[in-house]
């Protein structure tokens, strides 16, 4: 077992104790008695007078690695930080691989080559997956979105560097990280060639997590499916690749590869199926067919045409039964669990997380981990992560005020952090937070503000977590 699996199962190994209670937490949930869901967290919020975030007493941040900032390699920091994943490097440093959900545009203003394009290198053109659609010899739009890696010192709370580690893709959102020290970054788009375009988008993308400034070589990992990819999570000890899909009527995926860790060499690809209720459209959206604690024995489907030109995995799907999700969103790997966000499931479309339980010899079931339906609770879960002091951590995208908000591992609800820097505004890019990842020596929350692009360093008194 290599170092980064070890510990990758030692983290999962920390929450164990973390979920007892939580497959009950909402089942007897009124809209009288909301406050019985409401956990004391880790106490009120103080408004931060710089301007940025909220947190509880005792807690503090650090800013860094923001839209435009100089980095590394010469290139600057893209906007619309998203997806992110945290890995351990040498000497105790963290590396993190963050997505930036950016689309072609003839701007070079929003990404890492400047106003006008004028740092883009050969070297950068050689590397990139879309070089975008050209007139002559003259790029016209280029690809913007891609990924940045930031090696972090956690005991200084100080970057020591970041530099673009992969570019030419498309609204790279969400994703993923691996056991075997990678980031999968996952495209929210299927667009095809023509037109602005050079190539089909769609794909996952792997990104090596290092401390050396280079660009990944951009594969596109296609046996895993081409869709609107929002997050992975895999399970270490069979190396299968779990998949959100990010649309109103979207299937939950896994991705079985041909060889272990090597995701390019490619694999099957199936979805998932409530046995004895084939069809299940868990969504509650026009009737209450599943409730908070409901568990079903799952079985999977496999998926053949996987580039589907059409966009049709998910017509494939329900063909044979898969069931149907709402939005899958965030997805995290957690002490033999796979915890996933369906944002807008629930009859007020407020948000559901989902659960798979992974048994042995392929017994999987899911149950129906959360579904508060309230805004006071959550507001459109998005990313997750599982924290090492039990519970989640829950990313909103909702309308209104944006939140970090805690899930205790009694089932209860608490504000961790509200975002300053931008109200919500209707035409404006979203000010979401996104990307949530804990260091691997569980001292920092990292987290992401979507717009402007600010990526932030959270420490505290964690243990002091109340109920």
């Amino acid at each position: 077992m290599n170092p980064s699996r070890r510990h990758f199962l030692k983290t999962a190994s920390i929450v164990a104790a973390g979920f007892g209670g939580l497959q009950n937490f909402a089942a007897e949930r009124s809209k009288k008695d909301l406050k019985k869901l409401q956990a004391k967290g880790y106490g009120p919020l103080i408004k931060d007078p710089a301007g940025v975030i909220d947190l509880p007493e005792g807690f503090t941040y650090t800013t860094f690695s923001k839209w435009r900032d100089k980095m590394d390699d010469g290139l600057l920091v893209p906007t619309k930080h998203d997806g992110m994943g945290a890995f351990p490097g040498p000497n105790g440093l963290t590396i993190l691989v963050r997505n930036h959900e950016n689309s072609p545009a003839r701007s070079g203003d929003l990404g890492a080559f400047g106003p006008g394009h004028r740092l883009m290198k050969q070297e950068h053109l050689d590397m990139m997956y879309d070089q975008g659609t050209k007139v002559g010899d003259i790029l016209r739009i280029p690809c913007l979105g891609g990924t940045t890696t930031i090696v972090y010192d956690t005991k200084k709370q100080k970057m020591v560097r970041h530099f673009l580690s992969l570019a030419g893709t498309i609204r790279n959102c969400a994703g993923g990280n691996t056991p075997w020290n990678s980031w999968i970054t996952s495209e929210e788009s299927t667009e095809r060639a023509g037109n602005r375009l050079s190539k089909d988008h769609g794909y996952n993308f792997e990104v090596p997590a290092t401390i050396t400034p280079k660009l990944a070589d951009p594969i596109p990992l296609k046996a895993m499916g081409r869709f609107n990819h929002e997050a992975v999570a895999v399970d270490p000890k069979t190396g299968i690749v779990y998949q959100t899909e990010d649309q109103g009527d979207s299937l939950i995926y896994r991705f079985i590869p041909d060889v272990p860790e090597q995701l390019a060499k490619g694999g099957k690809l199936q979805a998932l199926v409530v046995n004895d209720k084939k069809g299940l459209d868990t969504r509650n959206w026009f009737k209450p067919t599943v409730r908070t604690g409901d568990e079903f024995k799952v079985s999977w489907v496999d998926i053949e045409d996987v580039e589907s030109p059409k966009d049709d995995l998910r017509e494939q799907g329900y063909a044979k039964g898969a069931a149907r999700f709402a939005r899958g969103e965030g997805m995290w790997y957690g002490h033999n669990s796979i915890y996933f966000a369906a944002t807008n499931g629930g009859e007020k479309q407020r948000g559901q997380i989902w659960r798979l339980n992974l048994g042995e010899n392929d017994n999987i079931s899911m149950d129906l981990f959360a579904m508060p339906d309230e805004q006071a609770l959550v507001d459109m879960a998005d990313n997750l992560t599982v924290s090492p002091y039990g519970g989640l951590i829950l990313c909103e995208d909702g309308p209104g005020e944006q939140y970090l908000r805690g899930v205790t591992t009694e089932g209860k609800f608490f504000n961790f952090a509200k975002n300053r820097v931008l109200p919500y505004q209707e035409g404006r890019p979203d000010p979401e937070f996104c990307g949530a990842t804990f260091s691997p020596d569980g001292s920092t929350l990292f987290v992401n503000i979507q717009y402007p692009g600010i990526t932030l360093a959270i420490t505290g008194p964690w243990k002091t977590l109340k109920s």
